[in-house]
């Protein structure tokens, strides 16, 4: 039974106004999900853009300390010794000559001596250099592996392997850390073993 003033026109038009009301309430909340989502794929996104770059940052701070240990290898083996050029006030890497001195030339008792550049190697962590670069601090390890002819002969050891046609095998670590506060913000590695000719001429990676 219709109300009086009202009539049965008017009672549809208010089940229509009532159903408009839920469908606009109903695209609002797909709406705002719809927003959500978006929000938090594009700050994911954001994120994983932002990680990558950190890590291509990372492995240029290791890959430019590596370039550095070959200097300091060719260095050392054309002058027979840690040149004066490298410790001097300012440099960069700031290195620790003895024993690094005594591992590339192969002084006995250095050869395979244990050290690394790894900060989580515990008693082990003793870089023989330490490189800054831009908000990273790069440990470097240089570890001499064996000497052998360059014709392929027999590997031989020691100082008496020095010479022309002689090359060196090198293990060059390398372990780039940033910090802020305290608090590690990247971390990365990067490893290579450099076959040196004993005069320091060049160097040339091989792994």
């Amino acid at each position: 039974m219709l109300k009086p003033g009202r009539t049965e026109e008017s009672r549809v038009l208010s089940k229509e106004d009532g159903i408009a009301m839920l469908t606009i309430l109903m695209l609002t909340i797909i709406l705002t999900v719809i927003g959500i989502a978006a929000i938090t794929t594009t700050s994911l996104d954001i994120k994983m853009a932002g990680g990558e770059r950190i890590r291509e940052s990372t492995v240029n701070a290791a890959e430019a300390c590596m370039s550095s240990g070959v200097q300091i290898i060719q260095q050392t083996l054309a002058n027979g010794a840690v040149p004066g050029t490298l410790t001097g006030a300012g440099a960069n890497p700031v290195i620790t000559v003895a024993p690094l001195e005594s591992e590339i030339m192969g002084y006995p008792g250095y050869l395979g001596y244990a050290d690394s550049a790894d900060p989580t190697s515990g008693a082990a962590f003793a870089p023989n250099a330490v490189l800054t670069v831009s908000n990273y601090t790069v440990d470097m390890d240089i570890d001499r592996l064996y000497a052998q002819p360059i014709s392929g002969q027999p590997a031989g050891f020691g100082v008496s392997a020095q010479g022309a046609g002689v090359q060196i095998l090198y293990r060059i670590d390398c372990y780039a850390v940033s910090s802020v506060g305290g608090t590690t913000q990247a971390a990365g590695r990067v490893t290579a073993v450099y076959a040196c000719v004993a005069t320091g001429q060049s160097c040339q990676r091989k792994i």
